[in-house]
């Protein structure tokens, strides 16, 4: 019989079952709390399920919006400026819904398991697999410059007079600059500079 510490096999067998050999030591409370810490990983169902039911609700309420919006400006299509924004503010639901659903799935793939259904057409695309915590910020930073844009785009639209435009949009491109700054520099010094 090998000695467990010097078979490879039989330790990836420990670590891949979680259960010590009959040559082994028996659980210790260290082995418990890692076992725990493990199992622990399961907690981020909750905002998995949480981000996923606001997704389909933003997409909902979205697709309502879109719904009483044509139901409005079908009758009466001109003047158009005010009407704009109601089709505004639906692009930034389905932005914000998307948002959810992408922050849902970062949190699964980088938690729990890579999500593959299977088959043909099937797999994820490439641009939404997590494989660190940085791929999931820089996606949820660039869906927030998005939305910003357009929440911006959206009150520039039904905008009447004076200068308070000014100042949001300064604000606006302020917080776009330093979420940008964020994404770029901050991923770059925690890889190393890659």
């Amino acid at each position: 019989m090998s000695d467990p510490g010097t078979d490879p096999a039989h330790d990836a067998d420990v670590r891949a079952t979680g259960t010590p050999g009959p040559d082994e030591a028996p659980w210790t409370p260290e082995r418990w709390f890692e076992r725990g810490l493990q199992l622990s990983r399961g907690l981020v169902l909750i905002p998995v399920i949480v981000l996923v039911i606001s997704a389909l609700a933003a997409f909902a309420y979205g697709a309502a919006l879109l719904i009483w919006s044509l139901i409005q400006v079908v009758p009466h299509p001109f003047p158009v400026g005010h009407k704009l924004g109601l089709f505004l503010l639906d692009i930034d639901l389905f932005l914000v819904g998307a948002t959810l659903l992408i922050s849902a799935i970062g949190f699964y793939e980088l938690f729990i398991s890579k999500v593959d259904a299977g088959g043909p057409g099937a797999a994820m695309p490439t641009w939404l697999v997590m494989r660190d915590l940085n791929d999931l910020k820089a996606r949820v930073v660039s869906m927030l410059v998005l939305v910003a844009a357009v929440s911006f785009v959206d009150v520039v639209v039904g905008f009447t007079g004076g200068h308070d435009i000014l100042y949001l949009g300064g604000a606006v491109a302020l917080v776009i600059v330093a979420l940008t700054a964020f994404l770029r520099f901050g991923a770059s010094r925690e890889t190393g500079g890659r």
